[in-house]
């Protein structure tokens, strides 16, 4: 198989910070650091793959690289990003570009090409490793998370893809690519008579939903849209206390003496009682004490029934 060799580079990398993160007082390094004080947020840097029998580029196996056994970093901009790991045996590259003229957003990119020679309006992936490239792609990615710089350049990604090498049904290479990236998503399943998640199993991520977050009494208010479905969830702290990171709490559907406030709705569905748990994971506050980042899980039982909805948050965090 020949493998085209690239031509010219890319801007470097300019560091910089989430703009989130400076907000809520975040220290974000490359370096990603493997532990951090309890319930701290810290970015996330890594590379990985899984490659199926017969793929080409990755050669039927898998790996997963973080900053502390490679070299990761981020050129480019939006319009075209090269990922790279190195490490003093293995080369990894990732090319991920917006049809040309425009800009990696948010979403899922379907129907792409190899990356340099892509036509038309079609998007661009290029994943090659150690001297093994691909001639023609086959493929598409998506983006959770981008954010760029004053200059344009690429500081924040979260993404993840599939190629196929030469034709579209040949074995696939995927994987998943973050770089200084917080997890943002929602996660639940729903046990058979819940009424609230009728049962169903879903995750959102950023490439098809959107997520906010936001004061509501001493607690947050949590939103997501995306996939036909709508979900806020209203969590507060007992009265007279804070939320603590690794804390769990029992809950009910109105917080009161040493029970967290929980309800959690969505689809136009919602509890009239409610009993459960709720386990606060990580979070951080800015400087006028407000939650900025957040992550936690919940049990949730309606009416005093068995079937429970599990959810699972995170807003950078």
């Amino acid at each position: 198989m020949t493998v085209h060799r690239r031509a010219g580079s890319l801007r470097s990398l300019l560091g910089a910070l989430l703009t989130l993160a400076v907000a809520a007082g975040l220290g974000v390094g490359v370096a990603g650091a493997a532990s951090a004080a309890t319930g701290t947020p810290v970015a996330v840097t890594k590379y990985s793959f899984t490659s199926q029998a017969g793929d080409y580029v990755g050669q039927g196996t898998s790996a997963a690289y973080t900053p502390s056994t490679a070299t990761v970093s981020v050129g480019g901009d939006a319009g075209y990003v090269r990922f790279r790991v190195s490490t003093a045996d293995e080369w990894w590259d990732v090319d991920l570009a917006a049809p040309k003229g425009e800009q990696l957003r948010p979403g899922i990119y379907r129907n792409a090409e190899r990356a340099p020679f892509r036509t038309g309006r079609s998007p661009g992936l290029d994943v090659s490793g150690d001297g093994r490239g691909c001639n023609e792609v086959y493929g598409q990615f998506s983006v959770n998370q981008i954010e760029t710089d004053a200059s344009g350049a690429v500081t924040l990604l979260d993404a993840t893809f599939t190629q196929h090498c030469e034709n579209a049904a040949a074995p696939a290479l995927k994987g998943v690519l973050k770089y200084r990236a917080h997890p943002l998503s929602y996660a639940y399943t729903s046990d058979a008579g819940d009424y609230i998640g009728q049962g169903a199993t879903q995750t959102h991520q950023g490439a098809t939903s959107t997520f906010s977050l936001g004061s509501y009494g001493d607690g947050v208010q949590y939103g997501v849209s995306g996939k036909r479905e709508y979900w806020t969830a209203l969590l507060t702290p007992p009265d007279g206390e804070q939320f603590v990171a690794g804390r769990t709490y029992q809950a009910q559907r109105s917080h009161g003496a040493a029970v967290a406030g929980l309800d959690v709705f969505g689809n136009g569905r919602g509890c009239n009682t409610v009993t459960g748990e709720l386990t606060v994971t990580k979070l951080a506050r800015g400087d006028d004490g407000a939650i900025k980042a957040f992550a936690a899980t919940f049990v949730q039982h309606c009416e005093g029934g068995g079937p429970a909805l599990h959810g699972t948050i995170h807003y950078y965090a």
